[in-house]
Order: C-alpha cells, then sequence, then structure tokens
C-alpha cells in the first residue's frame, strides 16, 4: 500500500511563517509550494525547494488569489480570464525556481477561495484545467473526487490524484466543513489518526453528523497552519506505517 503524505509549505512572507517546514518536509512525501500570491516569496520558494530535493519531497504547485490578509480563503470578483492569468503566472514562477534546483514541478493543488471559486463553477474549473494543460500536460492534478476541478482536469486530459484531508471535517455530501464553524478543524492526534485508520481499512469517512461517506483518495493531506501540523503529518506517517504502508510521492506513479 503506497499512500502521498501531502502539505501545503512555504506560507509565508519574509520572516514570517506559519508552520514547521523544516520538520513537515522530513516526514511528507510532497508539497505543495505557495507561489507568492496568498503566501510565499521568490526566497522562501527558494528555500523550500532546495529542502524538497535535500529530503527527496516532490513539489508541486500552490496557487491561490492575491490576498495576503486574509491567506487566500477569501472570495475576490475577478475575471475567468484574471484568474487564468494569476495560474499561469505562479505555476511559471514556481517552474523557474525548481529549474534553478534541477527540481520538476510535478503537480497543481489549488489553494482555499481558489479551489472553492473553481468547484463552485464548472465552466472556470474546465478553463483553468486547460492552462494548465497547455504548460504541462504532464502536471498531475491533486483534487477531491467528483468536484469541478476533478472532472475539469480530466476533460483536459490531466492525470489527477484525490486529496483525503486528515484534518477537515466533511459533510454528508462530500464537501468541507467551513472553517468558520465549530469542529471544522481537527487538531486532536488521536482522532486524526482514527480517521486515518479507518479510511486506509474502509476507504471511508465519518462525516460531522455521523454518517459513513466512501472517500477515493491517493494523497492524504495536512493543512501547514493547522496547529501543530508537523505532529499531525507525524502521526499520521506512524499510522500508515504501522497498517504496512509506505509514504511515496503521488505523482511518481
Amino acid at each position: 500500500m503506497k499512500i502521498d503524505l501531502n502539505a501545503d509549505i512555504g506560507e509565508g512572507f519574509g520572516r514570517w511563517t506559519v508552520a514547521n517546514d523544516d520538520a513537515l518536509m522530513k516526514v511528507i512525501s510532497s508539497a505543495n509550494i505557495a507561489c507568492g500570491f496568498h503566501a510565499g516569496d521568490h526566497l522562501i520558494m527558494d528555500r523550500v525547494v532546495k529542502a524538497a530535493k535535500e529530503q527527496g519531497v516532490s513539489i508541486g504547485a500552490h496557487p491561490g488569489l492575491p490576498d495576503r490578509m486574509g491567506f487566500g480563503r477569501r472570495n475576490m470578483v475577478v475575471s475567468p480570464e484574471e484568474m487564468e492569468a494569476m495560474l499561469a503566472y505562479q505555476i511559471g514562477a514556481l517552474k523557474g525556481i525548481a529549474a534553478r534546483h534541477d527540481m520538476r514541478v510535478g503537480h497543481v493543488s489549488y489553494h482555499a477561495a481558489f479551489g472553492n471559486m473553481a468547484n463552485a463553477d464548472q465552466d472556470l474549473a474546465d478553463r483553468l484545467a486547460r492552462v494548465i494543460a497547455k504548460i504541462d500536460p504532464e502536471l498531475v492534478m491533486l483534487a477531491m473526487e467528483g468536484h469541478p476541478i476533478d472532472l475539469a482536469a480530466r476533460k483536459a486530459g490531466l492525470r489527477v490524484r484525490y486529496l483525503f484531508l486528515a484534518d477537515r471535517a466533511y459533510q454528508s455530501t462530500g464537501a468541507l466543513v467551513p472553517r468558520g464553524q465549530e469542529g471544522a478543524v481537527i487538531h486532536d492526534l488521536d482522532k486524526v489518526k482514527g480517521r486515518v485508520k479507518n479510511f486506509l481499512e474502509t476507504g471511508s469517512v465519518t462525516t460531522i453528523d455521523g454518517k459513513i461517506l466512501p472517500i477515493k483518495s491517493h494523497s492524504i493531506l495536512v493543512h501547514s497552519d493547522t496547529a501543530g501540523s508537523d505532529k499531525l503529518a507525524e502521526a499520521i506517517a506512524t499510522q500508515v506505517h504501522a497498517m504496512g504502508g509506505r509514504i511515496a510521492a503521488a505523482d511518481t506513479e
């Protein structure tokens, strides 16, 4: 059993950081690197790519909206054309820095509101997927199964790797519980390990209202800005190993 342990990385600016990226890098197998809009800058991106190379971690672009104050979690009124340009700009920036370190950008994972806006508009999701396919048809799209981002990527001819969000609660519809709602973010290590164990054994997750929701996933995601994210990642890796699995990047299959 091979499972990709994935995390958002480099979500700081200048001297400000939100997570222990160095600790996370020692545990995860793939990293979604912030590309300078919702977080990140040229020096952080450069440092993170270098660290990923040293740790053997696969890297991908984590494009977001240009909203540092809101950490990219607030929707913005922007045209589809501007969204396309934002996406191309951010992927291109990471590709340039990756080339400097002889690294390959292997996947794309939308950040927060950028992804929410795409999942709320199939036409927008389709347009964005076509941009990715034009930039590099070998890029892997990280998405939740059956959502517009997933459908768009497949229509554009991109490979898709499905995500299970270990630190986020699910609704019975398969959507995530909004962050403003109580219980939306899961911090308890034992609860996270239990969710991972249940997912690996049954391919399902218990929703916030107690229902059983089937989940298909190749990657387990930990949000770096979740408190104690490095410990959460370690707990997940321990659980995967205890069940005879191994941690390996999704886009190297």
